[in-house]
Protein backbone atom coordinates (compact mmCIF):
# COMPACT_ATOMS: atom_id res chain seq x y z
CA UNK A 1 0.00 0.00 0.00
CA UNK A 2 1.12 3.31 -0.44
CA UNK A 3 -0.60 6.66 1.40
CA UNK A 4 -0.66 10.27 -0.15
CA UNK A 5 -1.17 13.35 2.07
CA UNK A 6 -2.67 16.80 0.36
CA UNK A 7 -1.62 18.41 3.10
CA UNK A 8 1.27 16.86 5.94
CA UNK A 9 0.31 19.26 8.98
CA UNK A 10 -0.34 18.50 12.49
CA UNK A 11 -2.67 15.82 12.20
CA UNK A 12 -1.52 14.11 9.02
CA UNK A 13 1.62 13.79 10.25
CA UNK A 14 0.67 12.38 13.40
CA UNK A 15 -1.57 9.41 11.70
CA UNK A 16 1.87 8.59 9.31
CA UNK A 17 4.12 8.52 12.42
CA UNK A 18 2.09 6.13 14.02
CA UNK A 19 1.27 4.21 10.61
CA UNK A 20 4.30 4.17 9.00
CA UNK A 21 5.02 0.02 9.00
CA UNK A 22 1.72 -0.45 7.03
CA UNK A 23 2.44 1.24 3.90
CA UNK A 24 5.40 0.47 1.51
CA UNK A 25 5.54 4.74 1.05
CA UNK A 26 4.06 7.97 2.18
CA UNK A 27 4.60 10.61 0.28
CA UNK A 28 3.31 14.27 1.83
CA UNK A 29 2.82 17.73 0.32
CA UNK A 30 3.61 21.04 2.35
CA UNK A 31 4.48 24.73 0.88
CA UNK A 32 7.77 25.02 2.68
CA UNK A 33 10.98 23.48 1.62
CA UNK A 34 11.67 24.25 5.24
CA UNK A 35 9.55 21.54 6.53
CA UNK A 36 10.95 19.07 4.48
CA UNK A 37 13.27 17.54 7.80
CA UNK A 38 10.92 17.49 9.89
CA UNK A 39 8.57 15.27 8.38
CA UNK A 40 10.96 13.16 6.83
CA UNK A 41 12.32 12.34 10.31
CA UNK A 42 8.58 10.93 10.43
CA UNK A 43 8.89 8.71 7.78
CA UNK A 44 6.88 10.76 5.01
CA UNK A 45 8.56 11.59 1.73
CA UNK A 46 7.69 15.35 1.60
CA UNK A 47 6.45 17.12 -1.53
CA UNK A 48 6.16 20.54 -2.76
CA UNK A 49 2.42 21.65 -3.31
CA UNK A 50 1.81 25.46 -3.71
CA UNK A 51 -1.94 24.48 -4.15
CA UNK A 52 -2.44 25.32 -7.76
CA UNK A 53 0.64 23.54 -9.69
CA UNK A 54 0.99 19.81 -9.17
CA UNK A 55 4.86 19.13 -9.99
CA UNK A 56 5.95 16.00 -11.53
CA UNK A 57 6.97 14.32 -8.17
CA UNK A 58 3.44 14.20 -7.21
CA UNK A 59 2.18 13.36 -10.44
CA UNK A 60 4.42 10.44 -10.49
CA UNK A 61 3.72 8.94 -6.83
CA UNK A 62 -0.19 9.28 -7.38
CA UNK A 63 0.25 6.94 -9.92
CA UNK A 64 1.41 4.10 -7.53
CA UNK A 65 -0.91 5.93 -4.71
CA UNK A 66 -3.79 3.51 -2.95
CA UNK A 67 -4.94 5.21 -0.05
CA UNK A 68 -5.13 9.19 -0.59
CA UNK A 69 -6.06 11.49 2.69
CA UNK A 70 -6.74 14.74 2.07
CA UNK A 71 -5.68 17.43 4.72
CA UNK A 72 -5.93 20.75 3.01
CA UNK A 73 -8.61 23.56 4.32
CA UNK A 74 -10.52 24.90 1.01
CA UNK A 75 -9.14 28.40 -0.68
CA UNK A 76 -11.04 30.98 0.75
CA UNK A 77 -8.56 34.32 0.07
CA UNK A 78 -10.52 35.41 -2.60
CA UNK A 79 -12.72 38.42 -1.99
CA UNK A 80 -15.44 36.31 -4.28
CA UNK A 81 -17.65 33.62 -2.51
CA UNK A 82 -17.91 31.93 -5.40
CA UNK A 83 -14.39 31.63 -6.11
CA UNK A 84 -14.17 29.19 -3.22
CA UNK A 85 -12.94 25.86 -4.02
CA UNK A 86 -10.72 23.07 -2.56
CA UNK A 87 -7.06 23.40 -3.95
CA UNK A 88 -6.92 19.48 -4.60
CA UNK A 89 -9.96 18.92 -6.67
CA UNK A 90 -9.42 21.94 -8.86
CA UNK A 91 -5.88 21.07 -9.49
CA UNK A 92 -5.59 17.18 -9.51
CA UNK A 93 -9.20 16.44 -10.44
CA UNK A 94 -8.00 15.43 -13.34
CA UNK A 95 -5.35 13.01 -12.27
CA UNK A 96 -8.12 11.43 -10.03
CA UNK A 97 -10.08 10.67 -12.98
CA UNK A 98 -7.56 9.13 -15.25
CA UNK A 99 -4.04 8.51 -13.97
CA UNK A 100 -4.15 6.61 -10.76
CA UNK A 101 -4.93 2.86 -11.54
CA UNK A 102 -4.05 1.99 -8.44
CA UNK A 103 -6.57 4.15 -6.25
CA UNK A 104 -8.19 1.88 -3.50
CA UNK A 105 -9.20 4.48 -0.78
CA UNK A 106 -10.19 8.22 -0.28
CA UNK A 107 -10.35 10.18 2.53
CA UNK A 108 -11.06 13.86 3.14
CA UNK A 109 -10.90 15.66 6.81
CA UNK A 110 -13.48 17.74 6.81
CA UNK A 111 -14.93 19.57 9.82
CA UNK A 112 -18.00 19.45 12.44
CA UNK A 113 -18.64 23.43 11.38
CA UNK A 114 -20.20 22.22 8.22
CA UNK A 115 -23.52 21.75 10.77
CA UNK A 116 -23.26 25.44 11.72
CA UNK A 117 -25.59 26.91 14.77
CA UNK A 118 -27.73 24.29 16.85
CA UNK A 119 -28.12 26.71 19.77
CA UNK A 120 -26.25 23.79 21.90
CA UNK A 121 -28.63 20.82 20.63
CA UNK A 122 -27.41 17.63 19.80
CA UNK A 123 -26.07 16.75 15.74
CA UNK A 124 -25.38 13.62 14.33
CA UNK A 125 -24.25 12.86 10.54
CA UNK A 126 -28.12 12.78 9.66
CA UNK A 127 -28.66 16.45 11.16
CA UNK A 128 -28.96 18.71 8.14
CA UNK A 129 -25.84 21.14 7.56
CA UNK A 130 -26.79 24.80 8.17
CA UNK A 131 -22.98 26.12 8.11
CA UNK A 132 -22.41 29.93 9.57
CA UNK A 133 -18.93 30.90 8.65
CA UNK A 134 -16.96 31.38 5.21
CA UNK A 135 -14.97 28.48 6.08
CA UNK A 136 -17.58 26.36 6.96
CA UNK A 137 -19.51 26.63 3.90
CA UNK A 138 -16.85 26.78 1.50
CA UNK A 139 -15.78 22.84 3.73
CA UNK A 140 -19.61 21.78 2.81
CA UNK A 141 -19.35 22.32 -0.63
CA UNK A 142 -15.75 20.61 -0.64
CA UNK A 143 -17.64 17.55 0.61
CA UNK A 144 -19.80 17.44 -1.77
CA UNK A 145 -17.39 17.94 -5.22
CA UNK A 146 -15.71 15.01 -3.26
CA UNK A 147 -18.69 12.62 -3.07
CA UNK A 148 -19.58 13.46 -6.41
CA UNK A 149 -16.13 12.64 -7.99
CA UNK A 150 -15.64 9.47 -6.09
CA UNK A 151 -19.44 8.63 -7.32
CA UNK A 152 -17.96 8.54 -10.59
CA UNK A 153 -14.73 7.41 -10.35
CA UNK A 154 -16.50 4.52 -8.35
CA UNK A 155 -13.80 4.57 -5.19
CA UNK A 156 -15.10 4.39 -1.67
CA UNK A 157 -14.74 7.89 0.20
CA UNK A 158 -15.14 8.56 3.94
CA UNK A 159 -14.87 11.68 5.38
CA UNK A 160 -14.06 12.81 8.95
CA UNK A 161 -15.68 15.75 10.06
CA UNK A 162 -13.52 16.81 13.21
CA UNK A 163 -13.91 18.95 16.29
CA UNK A 164 -11.45 20.85 17.60
CA UNK A 165 -8.07 19.15 17.61
CA UNK A 166 -5.23 19.41 20.53
CA UNK A 167 -2.92 17.17 21.07
CA UNK A 168 1.16 17.00 21.97
CA UNK A 169 2.04 20.80 22.16
CA UNK A 170 -1.33 22.28 20.89
CA UNK A 171 -3.53 22.17 24.15
CA UNK A 172 -4.64 24.29 27.19
CA UNK A 173 -1.78 23.97 29.07
CA UNK A 174 0.36 25.10 26.56
CA UNK A 175 -1.58 28.69 26.67
CA UNK A 176 -1.20 28.76 30.35
CA UNK A 177 2.81 28.33 29.89
CA UNK A 178 2.57 30.77 27.12
CA UNK A 179 0.02 33.08 29.11
CA UNK A 180 -2.16 32.84 26.46
CA UNK A 181 -5.21 31.06 28.20
CA UNK A 182 -8.15 32.65 28.96
CA UNK A 183 -11.91 32.14 30.42
CA UNK A 184 -14.40 33.63 27.60
CA UNK A 185 -18.24 33.56 29.71
CA UNK A 186 -20.96 33.22 27.01
CA UNK A 187 -24.01 31.55 28.77
CA UNK A 188 -24.70 28.21 27.28
CA UNK A 189 -22.00 27.71 24.62
CA UNK A 190 -20.47 24.62 24.33
CA UNK A 191 -17.78 23.00 22.35
CA UNK A 192 -16.65 19.35 21.18
CA UNK A 193 -13.07 18.61 20.92
CA UNK A 194 -10.76 15.67 19.70
CA UNK A 195 -6.95 14.31 20.28
CA UNK A 196 -4.97 13.86 17.26
CA UNK A 197 -3.94 10.67 18.43
CA UNK A 198 -8.16 9.13 18.09
CA UNK A 199 -8.23 11.01 14.66
CA UNK A 200 -5.15 8.86 14.01
CA UNK A 201 -7.40 5.87 14.96
CA UNK A 202 -10.26 6.49 13.66
CA UNK A 203 -8.28 7.26 10.12
CA UNK A 204 -6.44 3.57 10.77
CA UNK A 205 -10.11 1.93 11.46
CA UNK A 206 -10.84 3.49 7.93
CA UNK A 207 -8.56 1.60 6.01
CA UNK A 208 -8.37 -1.55 7.68
CA UNK A 209 -12.73 -2.00 7.59
CA UNK A 210 -12.50 -0.26 3.91
CA UNK A 211 -15.17 1.99 5.67
CA UNK A 212 -16.66 4.42 3.53
CA UNK A 213 -19.36 7.37 4.11
CA UNK A 214 -19.82 10.19 6.89
CA UNK A 215 -18.29 10.34 10.47
CA UNK A 216 -18.43 12.61 12.87
CA UNK A 217 -14.84 12.14 15.21
CA UNK A 218 -14.83 14.10 18.07
CA UNK A 219 -15.17 13.39 21.99
CA UNK A 220 -18.22 12.76 24.10
CA UNK A 221 -18.63 15.39 26.39
CA UNK A 222 -18.98 19.11 24.99
CA UNK A 223 -18.29 21.57 27.65
CA UNK A 224 -17.61 25.29 27.97
CA UNK A 225 -14.37 26.48 26.95
CA UNK A 226 -13.86 28.22 30.26
CA UNK A 227 -14.42 25.11 32.09
CA UNK A 228 -12.05 23.36 30.56
CA UNK A 229 -9.51 26.06 31.08
CA UNK A 230 -10.60 25.84 34.68
CA UNK A 231 -9.40 22.35 35.31
CA UNK A 232 -6.17 22.63 33.27
CA UNK A 233 -5.24 25.37 35.40
CA UNK A 234 -6.00 23.39 38.73
CA UNK A 235 -4.44 20.68 37.21
CA UNK A 236 -1.04 22.97 36.55
CA UNK A 237 -0.88 23.94 40.04
CA UNK A 238 -2.24 27.90 39.53
CA UNK A 239 -5.36 30.28 39.53
CA UNK A 240 -7.08 30.61 36.53
CA UNK A 241 -7.43 33.84 34.55
CA UNK A 242 -10.17 36.10 35.79
CA UNK A 243 -13.28 35.29 33.64
CA UNK A 244 -14.27 38.00 30.34
CA UNK A 245 -17.10 38.73 29.42
CA UNK A 246 -17.49 37.57 25.55
CA UNK A 247 -19.27 40.34 24.59
CA UNK A 248 -16.46 42.79 25.56
CA UNK A 249 -13.80 40.69 25.30
CA UNK A 250 -11.35 41.37 22.52
CA UNK A 251 -11.40 38.98 19.80
CA UNK A 252 -10.11 38.23 15.92
CA UNK A 253 -13.13 38.19 13.91
CA UNK A 254 -11.93 34.35 13.54
CA UNK A 255 -11.97 33.63 16.67
CA UNK A 256 -15.14 35.60 17.65
CA UNK A 257 -16.86 33.59 14.66
CA UNK A 258 -16.25 29.86 16.15
CA UNK A 259 -18.97 30.89 18.92
CA UNK A 260 -21.21 31.65 16.21
CA UNK A 261 -21.67 27.77 15.96
CA UNK A 262 -23.07 26.37 19.23
CA UNK A 263 -24.21 22.38 18.99
CA UNK A 264 -23.13 19.18 20.52
CA UNK A 265 -21.75 16.72 18.47
CA UNK A 266 -22.67 13.02 18.59
CA UNK A 267 -19.69 10.19 18.03
CA UNK A 268 -21.78 7.53 18.28
CA UNK A 269 -22.18 6.33 14.31
CA UNK A 270 -18.02 6.16 15.06
CA UNK A 271 -18.40 3.92 17.73
CA UNK A 272 -21.02 1.76 15.85
CA UNK A 273 -19.63 1.36 13.10
CA UNK A 274 -15.54 1.77 12.94
CA UNK A 275 -15.90 0.52 16.75
CA UNK A 276 -13.76 3.42 18.13
CA UNK A 277 -12.81 3.57 21.39
CA UNK A 278 -11.88 6.76 22.29
CA UNK A 279 -8.36 7.59 23.94
CA UNK A 280 -9.31 10.61 24.98
CA UNK A 281 -13.53 10.73 25.29
CA UNK A 282 -13.42 14.09 27.64
CA UNK A 283 -11.86 17.33 28.24
CA UNK A 284 -12.05 15.71 32.55
CA UNK A 285 -9.88 12.28 31.49
CA UNK A 286 -7.28 13.76 28.57
CA UNK A 287 -6.30 16.85 30.71
CA UNK A 288 -5.63 14.58 33.58
CA UNK A 289 -4.14 11.55 31.12
CA UNK A 290 -1.84 14.41 29.26
CA UNK A 291 -0.78 16.00 32.42
CA UNK A 292 -0.01 12.61 33.99
CA UNK A 293 1.86 11.36 31.15
CA UNK A 294 3.61 14.54 30.29
CA UNK A 295 2.12 14.37 26.89
CA UNK A 296 1.42 17.69 26.25
CA UNK A 297 4.58 19.35 25.59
Amino acid sequence: MQLFIFGAGFTAQNFAKKNTDKFEKIFGTTRKYESFQHIEKIGINPLIFDGINPTNEIKDALKNTTHLLISIAPDVKDKNVENDHDPVLKNIKNLLQNDMPNLQQIIYLSTVGVYGNHDGEWVDETTECEPVSRRSIARLKAESQWQKLAAEIDKPLSILRLSGIYGKGRNTFMNIEKGKARRLNKVGQVFNRIHVEDIAAAIAKIIEQKAHGIFNITDSEPAPPQDVVTLACEIYGIDPPEMQDFETAELTPMARSFYGENKRVSNQKSKDILGMAYQYPNYKISLRKMFDENSWK
